[in-house]
């Protein structure tokens, strides 16, 4: 039987104090009744004798101590999960917000979730293909990895991230199968407006389950966004058997309500005021994606996280690289130059391209004429440097050749707009047109028998 209890003794910020109260756990769930009947509710962040601290979800204003009522309702915060859930909008709480009737649940989920045993992990090796080159042709997204996206304020990782979502897909006939779960953690009306609205223009939201939390609701709510888009992914992944690609913007706004709540719990504060535990808790949530052993479903996840001044040491861009496998960088200077998205690809990584490119899962020369692209690349922009330095009279006429390659590579390649989708071949082909602006001799990276049957058309 649940008991009621009105023994609140003190509210402090998003935190509130309840005094007397027995058999109260971790994590659960609480209703807090108002005096006019109104109900809120918080969940158990810790429990000290016969003493709960509670974590208040909506606003504490209104909360009359002495006549308020507190519920513990016995099972810590659900998310009621449904196939149904495809093509709906819902806040940042799991409830629907697009006007559509309530989910039917097949079940209700902890979102709190378990990361997954490294002893069942599958190993990532299926390339998806997002439809930009920066990223299918020199940082390829395999399939239950976790690759985040890095950016700055003001740069445009909201587009980049619809376009990853309106255009991603798996090669293997598995287009059908294949599901986006979008989670948008302190944004703006006017950004929330704009997914729903690009993915509903697209079509993209038939297949996609969005979770919209907003700058103006309580911060607390930001914790639990991301961990409700990872519940309905782990239901659709294994209960469902659908590949499922998590994109989770912006992380940075998760951890600041992070240290928002440290704060007021008065703990002792870490790096730059976050919380000792930021590491610990980050890994709790990208741990969830991957692929079970046995499993035919799996959870690639795209985390996208702006960095306070642009600085790549920050705790939160710093603990997330080492969580993850890669990290996608925007840059601000190819930002500047009009190049959209402005894909940074020479300190991009993806550890495990490797495993998703090559023959019967891209194509044979993706591995070679990646590598010549990035020497090239790297080669070229070097020598811009040095042209700006000692002028053009100084460099040869190989070193001028790959300082055009840079200027045509970021150009053609890294800029294709966000609205244009390339599918892997186009990608590979576009790579090699690129490659016919330096000698032949300078293509060190790429196999003969490449050159010949993709450079001279020799079959």
């Amino acid at each position: 039987m649940i008991k009621e209890y009105r023994t609140i003794q003190e509210i402090s910020g998003p935190l509130m104090m309840v005094k007397n109260v027995a058999g109260v756990t971790y994590d659960e769930l609480v209703e807090i009744e108002l005096p006019d009947g109104h109900v809120r509710r918080g969940k158990v962040l810790e429990v000290n004798g016969d003493t709960a601290v509670v974590q208040l979800f909506e606003a504490s204003a209104g909360i009359n101590l002495r006549d308020s009522k507190v519920r513990f309702l016995g099972h810590p915060l659900e998310l009621a999960v449904s196939g149904d859930m495809l093509g709906r909008v819902f806040s940042g709480m799991g409830e629907p917000i697009d006007g559509g009737p309530a989910i039917l649940p097949d079940a209700h989920r902890d979102i709190n979730g378990l990361a997954m045993n490294p002893a069942a992990r599958d190993y990532p090796n299926e390339f998806i293909q997002t439809g930009v080159s920066a990223i299918d042709g020199l940082n390829t997204l395999v399939r239950g990895q976790k690759l985040p996206i890095f950016s700055g304020s003001g740069l445009p990782h909201n587009q980049l991230a619809a376009q990853i979502a309106r255009q991603a897909k798996v090669l293997d006939g598995g287009e059908s199968n294949f599901a986006v779960v979008f989670a948008a953690i302190g944004i703006t009306f006017e950004e929330s407006e704009y997914f729903v609205q690009e993915f509903t223009r697209t079509g993209a939201l038939e297949r996609t389950v969005l979770f919209l939390n907003l700058a103006n609701d309580p911060a607390v709510e930001r914790i639990s966004t991301p961990r409700m888009a990872l519940t309905a992914a782990e239901y659709l992944a294994f209960d469902k058997g659908m590949h499922v690609l998590v994109i989770l913007t912006d992380i940075t706004n998760y951890a600041e309500a992070l240290r928002e709540v440290s704060a007021a719990k008065k703990e002792v504060p870490g790096r730059r005021g976050y919380p000792g535990y930021l590491y610990t808790d980050l890994a709790t949530m990208y741990e969830r994606a991957g692929r079970h052993l046995g499993e035919p479903g799996s959870i690639t996840m795209i985390p996208i996280l702006t960095m306070p001044e642009d600085d790549k040491t920050h705790p939160i861009p710093d603990l997330t690289g080492y969580i993850t496998e890669g990290q996608i960088i925007l840059s601000r200077e190819l930002y500047r130059k009009g190049i959209l998205p402005p894909i940074d690809v020479l300190p991009s990584l993806s550890r495990l391209k490797d495993k998703g490119i090559g023959p019967k899962k891209t194509r044979e020369d993706h591995a070679g004429t990646m590598n010549q692209l990035f020497a090239a690349y790297a080669t070229g922009k070097e020598n811009k440097e040095l042209m700006a330095i000692l002028g053009e009279g100084a460099l040869s006429e190989t070193d001028l050749q790959y300082a055009k390659f840079a200027d045509e590579f970021e150009r053609r390649y890294v800029g294709q707009g966000l609205f244009e989708n390339r599918s892997i071949i186009e990608t590979l082909d576009l790579g090699w047109e690129l490659l016919r602006l330096l000698p032949e001799n300078e293509l060190k990276r790429i196999k003969p028998e490449y050159i010949d049957k993709y450079l001279h058309g020799k079959q």
